[in-house]
Protein backbone atom coordinates (compact mmCIF):
# COMPACT_ATOMS: atom_id res chain seq x y z
CA UNK A 1 0.00 0.00 0.00
CA UNK A 2 1.40 3.38 -0.97
CA UNK A 3 1.61 5.94 1.80
CA UNK A 4 3.30 9.28 2.40
CA UNK A 5 5.95 9.34 5.12
CA UNK A 6 7.75 12.35 6.54
CA UNK A 7 11.43 11.77 7.30
CA UNK A 8 13.67 14.20 9.19
CA UNK A 9 17.33 14.41 8.21
CA UNK A 10 19.97 15.90 10.48
CA UNK A 11 23.74 16.13 10.75
CA UNK A 12 26.14 17.90 13.08
CA UNK A 13 29.43 16.13 12.37
CA UNK A 14 31.64 16.16 9.29
CA UNK A 15 30.63 17.59 5.93
CA UNK A 16 27.04 18.16 7.00
CA UNK A 17 25.74 19.46 3.66
CA UNK A 18 27.29 16.57 1.76
CA UNK A 19 25.94 14.02 4.24
CA UNK A 20 22.40 15.36 3.83
CA UNK A 21 22.68 15.42 0.03
CA UNK A 22 24.03 11.86 -0.03
CA UNK A 23 21.23 10.72 2.28
CA UNK A 24 18.65 12.19 -0.11
CA UNK A 25 20.20 10.27 -3.00
CA UNK A 26 20.18 7.04 -0.99
CA UNK A 27 16.56 7.48 0.10
CA UNK A 28 15.54 8.16 -3.51
CA UNK A 29 17.03 4.78 -4.45
CA UNK A 30 15.00 2.78 -1.91
CA UNK A 31 12.64 0.23 -3.46
CA UNK A 32 9.07 1.38 -4.08
CA UNK A 33 9.94 4.86 -2.79
CA UNK A 34 10.16 8.32 -4.32
CA UNK A 35 10.81 11.74 -2.84
CA UNK A 36 7.81 14.02 -3.30
CA UNK A 37 9.11 17.21 -1.70
CA UNK A 38 11.86 18.54 0.55
CA UNK A 39 12.16 21.55 2.82
CA UNK A 40 15.08 23.91 2.74
CA UNK A 41 18.02 22.97 4.94
CA UNK A 42 18.08 24.93 8.18
CA UNK A 43 20.53 25.18 11.04
CA UNK A 44 19.20 24.43 14.52
CA UNK A 45 20.61 24.23 18.01
CA UNK A 46 21.11 20.71 19.35
CA UNK A 47 18.54 19.26 21.73
CA UNK A 48 19.36 17.39 24.90
CA UNK A 49 22.04 17.56 27.58
CA UNK A 50 25.15 16.82 25.49
CA UNK A 51 27.36 19.78 24.49
CA UNK A 52 27.77 19.69 20.70
CA UNK A 53 27.66 21.72 17.52
CA UNK A 54 24.60 22.91 15.63
CA UNK A 55 22.66 20.64 13.32
CA UNK A 56 21.72 21.06 9.71
CA UNK A 57 18.16 19.75 9.39
CA UNK A 58 15.79 19.05 6.57
CA UNK A 59 12.56 17.13 6.16
CA UNK A 60 11.29 15.22 3.18
CA UNK A 61 7.95 13.75 2.19
CA UNK A 62 8.27 10.42 0.44
CA UNK A 63 5.74 8.20 -1.24
CA UNK A 64 6.58 4.65 -0.26
CA UNK A 65 5.22 1.15 -0.14
CA UNK A 66 7.63 0.31 2.68
CA UNK A 67 6.00 -0.34 6.04
CA UNK A 68 7.37 1.72 8.94
CA UNK A 69 9.62 -1.08 10.29
CA UNK A 70 11.09 -1.79 6.83
CA UNK A 71 11.68 1.93 6.19
CA UNK A 72 13.41 2.23 9.58
CA UNK A 73 15.73 -0.66 8.70
CA UNK A 74 16.67 1.03 5.42
CA UNK A 75 17.20 4.43 7.04
CA UNK A 76 19.46 2.92 9.71
CA UNK A 77 21.50 1.25 6.95
CA UNK A 78 21.93 4.64 5.27
CA UNK A 79 23.01 6.15 8.61
CA UNK A 80 25.63 3.42 9.09
CA UNK A 81 26.94 3.94 5.56
CA UNK A 82 27.37 7.63 6.46
CA UNK A 83 29.53 6.68 9.45
CA UNK A 84 26.87 6.95 12.15
CA UNK A 85 27.95 5.43 15.44
CA UNK A 86 25.37 5.08 18.19
CA UNK A 87 27.42 5.94 21.24
CA UNK A 88 25.34 8.17 23.48
CA UNK A 89 21.72 9.22 23.44
CA UNK A 90 21.29 12.79 22.18
CA UNK A 91 24.98 12.87 21.17
CA UNK A 92 26.58 14.26 18.01
CA UNK A 93 26.13 12.30 14.79
CA UNK A 94 27.14 12.31 11.18
CA UNK A 95 23.61 11.51 10.08
CA UNK A 96 20.29 11.14 11.84
CA UNK A 97 17.26 9.93 9.89
CA UNK A 98 13.98 9.87 11.80
CA UNK A 99 10.58 8.69 10.63
CA UNK A 100 8.43 11.48 11.99
CA UNK A 101 5.01 10.61 10.60
CA UNK A 102 3.11 8.49 8.10
CA UNK A 103 -0.16 9.76 6.66
CA UNK A 104 -2.12 6.58 7.37
CA UNK A 105 0.10 4.22 9.35
CA UNK A 106 1.25 4.11 12.94
CA UNK A 107 3.72 1.95 14.83
CA UNK A 108 4.38 1.44 18.50
CA UNK A 109 6.84 -1.29 19.32
CA UNK A 110 10.38 -1.67 20.60
CA UNK A 111 12.57 0.90 18.88
CA UNK A 112 9.91 2.47 16.66
CA UNK A 113 7.06 4.86 17.40
CA UNK A 114 5.18 6.54 14.56
CA UNK A 115 4.25 9.32 14.94
CA UNK A 116 7.63 10.13 16.46
CA UNK A 117 7.22 10.72 20.23
CA UNK A 118 9.21 13.98 20.08
CA UNK A 119 7.07 15.61 17.38
CA UNK A 120 5.34 17.85 19.92
CA UNK A 121 8.70 19.10 21.26
CA UNK A 122 10.16 20.13 17.92
CA UNK A 123 8.47 23.19 16.47
CA UNK A 124 10.73 23.12 13.40
CA UNK A 125 9.41 19.60 12.57
CA UNK A 126 5.84 20.81 12.89
CA UNK A 127 6.59 23.79 10.65
CA UNK A 128 8.34 21.57 8.08
CA UNK A 129 5.48 19.04 8.02
CA UNK A 130 2.98 21.82 7.42
CA UNK A 131 5.11 23.15 4.57
CA UNK A 132 5.48 19.73 2.96
CA UNK A 133 1.80 18.87 3.27
CA UNK A 134 0.97 21.99 1.28
CA UNK A 135 3.17 20.62 -1.52
CA UNK A 136 2.05 16.97 -1.60
CA UNK A 137 -1.42 16.54 -0.18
Amino acid sequence: MKDVAFVALGSNLGAREVLLADALKSIAQLPDTRILAATEVEETAPLGPVLQGSFLNQMIAIETELAPRHLLKELQRIEREAGRLRRERWGPRTLDLDIVLYNTQTANDAGLSVPHPEIGNRPFWQRQITSLRECVI
